[in-house]
């Protein structure tokens, strides 16, 4: 049904948020050449308003502020209203998040910009309640403040303005070609860990108080580090926090995956929006835990994360949707929650089993009511309950189950269902991945779909797009959408070992240097050369809630030199890593998927080419065998002579090349340092010959 309120400039736009405030009072415009024209023709100041659909207190600011009529009103006359939703333009966040830390020593979203009309930021913040309140200045009087200040102290707006660029113009400006003698070298590893042994949290895992985010990038790069050294300081480290982030009330103990971040220091109290990013690194740091370590219970939770990925976030035509809403019936988490007495009515004699591992209490663990979680493995509970693990898991399942299909009947959280390439693209890995580490059929079905809706969907006249909603394909796409697709098709084709896979990545990887590479610099632009012209042009390097496309891209041509041999991949990469050498030795811990990229650059990759019947048993279970050990550095290939392929093979990955079966039996051939070893037939041999 139509909403009979009036609507402003955002009712034409596809972004759920910026449709969320289509109604509002508030006289609302999209980023773009009408409302930046009508800044400059009115010379008013622009009121930049950015969030995302999941944000819960983008919300509360919407209710509190921007539904209220005099307060539009006071907008309205004021300035020149632009509403920007953060993931359709990662862009504008960029920028104007930088400038609003630089102003006021921290960011958030929502994010509030005042800009000049010629899009030079002099004022901002995140959050502002509608009035004062104690050490918080209240959205209208920031309103009449601003306005005041722009019309009766131009000269200091524009003063202010001007040093916030220049500031902004350095930031971007830092990466660059190093002119020193330094090389890189593992001692920039060995500082991020020594960063994360420092932050590191002993009681319930994470690398900081609370609020505690998931830092993903972190634990694999841990994880390689242990691989080398075989330190058990650093397995502890990675694997408490896997562990009691997949205990708390931050993962989904029903429907699997996890939300956003714990409120709490236990991993308890979620922000409860789950964003499809967050569980592809999650799912990829749990996949690496179980080749490393072997555990069931990361098998579980990686396994259980997929499947919510493809249940709720992939669309029939095979993207994935970006996330889900924090809110439910206006509260947030209440989607989640329980009561003792409505588990005890629905579960009867198994209730108190359940209730014991999932804490649920009657008084309950969070604000009355119950959060599910464990504060150990369920497993560990059956001597307490007087029963047997298989017993109790079994029952605990059944219990899992029926509390699911009854959560299911409750009013959803909110879908933000646009599709996004650099979040698919993680995905994609994911996927990949999880179907090499678990042998699951269909998680590669899914990469498949994705990436073959990302490569034509998301592809127009030859360019990739970023966004995509209501068969409706747009905005031109960002590094991180071509290097984290790139490394998801790298992935897919390293699960398949089909050449079009391999081929689409060439050409995108061709294609992102095309538009991205700044040579003066040695890496990568965020936007493209056929970007609109923004106040700034950044280069970002450091992690955020994902990877830059900058360290996406360094591992992604690593890889795809050692994959086709061409060498021109490998010096962007290195170029890359030696842009961004200064900021890393500042701050190893911002770098971590970088420096994960610092650690295979150091470390030839080794060449192992399995030669036989793909169909066959022996060739299958020889692939399950190297995909299930932990092996960072090593390039696997299979190549079947019998295929269709068989003549372009080897042309197009050079490992290939005279590589035969031998004796009528697959036929292992391992390479390191440019030298071969004698074929083998003996998979154990291949694993037992493991290099730190």
């Amino acid at each position: 049904m139509n909403d009979p309120r009036p609507s402003n400039h955002l009712a034409q736009e596809t972004s759920p948020y910026l449709l969320q405030h289509a109604h509002n009072p508030v006289d609302w415009h999209p980023w773009g050449p009408a409302a930046l024209e009508a800044a400059r023709r009115e010379d008013k100041p622009i009121l930049l308003s950015i969030g995302y659909a999941a944000c819960h207190w983008c919300h509360v600011m919407e209710r509190e502020s921007f539904e209220d009529e005099q307060i539009a009103a006071q907008m309205n006359e004021g300035f020149i209203c632009i509403k920007v939703d953060r993931e359709e333009r990662p862009d504008l966040d960029d920028i104007y998040m930088t400038a609003v830390q630089m102003m006021s020593g921290h960011g958030g979203w929502p994010l509030t910009v005042f800009l000049t009309p010629d899009l030079k930021p002099f004022f901002g913040g995140t959050y502002f309640p509608p009035e004062d309140r104690v050490g918080m200045p209240g959205f209208r009087s920031v309103l009449e403040a601003v306005r005041q200040s722009y019309d009766r102290e131009r000269d200091h707006v524009e003063a202010t303005s001007n040093n916030i660029v220049e500031n902004i113009e350095a930031n971007a400006r830092r990466p660059g070609k190093s002119t020193s003698l330094e090389i890189l070298s593992t001692d920039l590893i060995n500082a991020a860990v020594a960063h994360y042994r420092h932050r590191f949290e002993p009681i319930f895992g994470g690398f900081s108080p609370a609020p505690k985010f998931p830092h993903p990038m972190a634990i694999s790069l841990l994880l390689r580090y242990v691989w080398h050294h075989g330190d058990a300081e650093v397995l502890h480290m990675a694997t408490l926090s896997l562990d009691r982030m997949a205990y708390g009330g931050m993962y989904d103990q029903l429907g699997g995956g996890f939300h956003r971040y714990s409120t709490d220091d236990r991993w308890l109290v979620p922000h409860f929006e789950k964003m499809l990013y967050d569980n592809a690194l999650l799912a990829t740091a749990y996949l690496e835990a179980v080749q490393l370590t072997g555990h069931e219970e990361y098998r579980r939770v990686a396994t259980e994360t997929l499947d919510w990925a493809i249940g709720d976030m992939q669309s029939p035509a095979g993207g994935y949707y970006s996330t889900v809403d924090a809110d439910s019936e206006g509260e947030e988490g209440r989607f989640y929650v329980w009561q003792l007495a409505e588990i005890q009515a629905l579960l009867g004699e198994q209730a108190a089993a359940f209730c014991t591992v999932y804490d649920v209490t009657n008084d309950g663990n969070w604000e009355g009511t119950n959060i599910l979680n464990l504060s150990r493995p369920a497993a560990e509970f059956f001597d307490d309950l007087g029963t047997d693990p298989e017993a109790l898991e079994s029952s605990l399942a059944a219990s899992r189950s029926l509390l699911l299909r009854v959560r299911d009947q409750r009013v959803h959280p909110g879908l933000d269902d646009k599709i996004l390439t650099d979040w698919n693209g993680l995905m994609i890995a994911a996927m990949a991945r999880g179907y090499r580490v678990l042998g699951e059929e269909r998680f590669l079905e899914s990469a498949r779909r994705a990436a073959a809706f990302a490569l034509g969907t998301m592809t127009v006249d030859g360019r990739l797009l970023h966004s995509h909603r209501d068969n409706r394909t747009h905005l031109l796409a960002y590094i991180d959408d071509h290097a984290n697709l790139l490394g998801g098709l790298i992935e897919l084709f390293e699960a398949t070992f089909e050449l079009e896979w391999l081929r689409q990545a060439r050409v995108l990887a061709d294609r992102m240097i095309e538009l991205f590479w700044d040579d003066d610099a040695g890496c990568f632009f965020f936007a493209g050369t056929d970007h609109e012209e923004l106040i700034a042009r950044m280069k970002p390097g450091h992690d955020g809630a994902t990877p830059s496309g900058n360290a996406v891209a360094a591992n992604a041509l690593l890889r795809l030199q050692a994959l086709t041999g061409e060498e021109s991949y490998g010096q962007r990469a290195s170029d890359v890593l030696h842009a961004f050498h200064t900021q890393m030795k500042a701050a190893p811990s911002s770098f971590a998927h970088m420096i994960a990229a610092i650690d295979y650059y150091l470390r030839s990759p080794r060449e192992i080419a399995l030669i036989g019947d793909r169909e066959s048993r022996e060739v299958s279970g020889a692939l399950r065998s190297l995909w299930g050990q932990f092996r960072p550095h090593d390039l696997i290939v299979s190549f079947d002579p019998a295929s269709d392929e068989a003549a372009q093979a080897p042309a197009e990955i050079p490992l290939l090349a005279g590589k035969k079966v031998v004796d009528q039996r697959p036929t292992f051939y391992v390479c390191e340092n440019y030298a071969c070893q004698a074929p083998t037939h003996d998979v154990d041999e291949v694993i037992a010959e493991r290099r730190r």
